[in-house]
């Protein structure tokens, strides 16, 4: 794929490092007394250390690059400690990279990271980008969450009404192959896993799509979370995991809702496959709250 990458020029770079501490993601190492880009999945093409490089050797080109990877910056940087975790957060913000910064959020939550801010060593500075973060994850997936916000839909009653005569609306079979459903009292060994196409599905999404089961739960085996109130998601990856894994399933499609929050049911997906021997392909599907289909990829 096509994206915004840094570029280093050889020529002009000097080896003195004042760059390797402002990529928060781990992209940049001084080797053979020369920056180098170690790895395309970690730079985020945000550009942060361009500005302290005193020679003008980096700069941002768009080119063919392996697609960064968020979950995977976060599984190195989580063991760097609270304030590199902090750092990069700030960056993915003061950079406008939502998207990036709510799958980051995702996986801290997900992962129960401490990144609270009480020890003498940290100075004003850090404190701050940490009132910061907590406000932006307050905002994205806590108690003043836009997926808790109250909304009404103009509905269409006539169309409905005339829809809901027909008998083949009314008799429509469920595509539901398997009880439960609920991921947390789901077997990941058990037979309807084997071999299987799972469709990994937000509580909310069925309620907000009228055409769920046949456009996205025919022919596939249901597990449903919510990344947001499900209490022990560590679990959840480990099943999924085991799924990959043991059971041998084909793929992985992710039904969420359009809500920041609801991105952690993508982030679950990626780990899963990211921490399993065997790689299978995640499709993401993202649902607007009044049932429209706003995306839908592989990812």
């Amino acid at each position: 794929m096509k994206r915004e990458i840094i570029k280093i020029d050889k020529g002009k770079c000097t080896g003195c490092g004042l760059c390797i501490p402002n990529c928060h993601e781990g992209a940049l190492q001084i080797i053979d007394g020369k920056a180098r880009l170690i790895s395309d999945l970690f730079c985020d093409g945000l550009g942060a250390c361009i500005g302290h490089c005193p020679e003008d050797a980096i700069t941002l080109e768009e080119r063919e690059a392996e697609p960064y990877n968020e979950t995977k910056v976060m599984e190195k940087i989580e063991k760097q400690g609270k304030n590199t975790v902090l750092a990069h957060l700030h960056h993915l913000k003061s950079h406008g990279a939502d998207e990036f910064l709510n799958e980051a959020i995702a996986y801290i939550k997900i992962n129960n990271i401490d990144l609270d801010v009480t020890s003498e060593e940290d100075d004003a500075d850090r404190q701050m980008i940490h009132n910061e973060m907590e406000q932006t994850m307050a905002a994205g997936c806590g108690g003043g969450c836009p997926g808790s916000a109250p909304m009404v839909f103009d509905i269409d009653t006539d169309e409905v009404d005339k829809a809901g005569t027909s008998q083949s609306r009314i008799d429509a079979p469920s595509e539901l192959r398997q009880w439960p459903v609920q991921l947390h009292l789901l077997n990941p060994m058990a037979p309807y896993f084997r071999n299987a196409d799972l469709l990994l599905a937000a509580d909310c999404a069925a309620f907000s799509m009228g055409n769920f089961h046949n456009r996205y739960l025919k022919n596939k085996t249901l597990a449903i979370a919510c990344p947001k109130l499900d209490s022990n998601q560590e679990s959840y990856l480990q099943k999924l995991i085991s799924m990959i894994n043991d059971s041998l399933i084909n793929s992985i499609t992710v039904v969420r809702m359009e809500v920041p929050c609801c991105g952690g049911l993508t982030q679950m997906a990626q780990m899963a496959v990211a921490n399993s021997s065997r790689k299978i392909p995640i499709k993401q599907a993202v649902v607007s709250a009044s049932g429209e289909i706003l995306q839908e990829a592989w990812i």
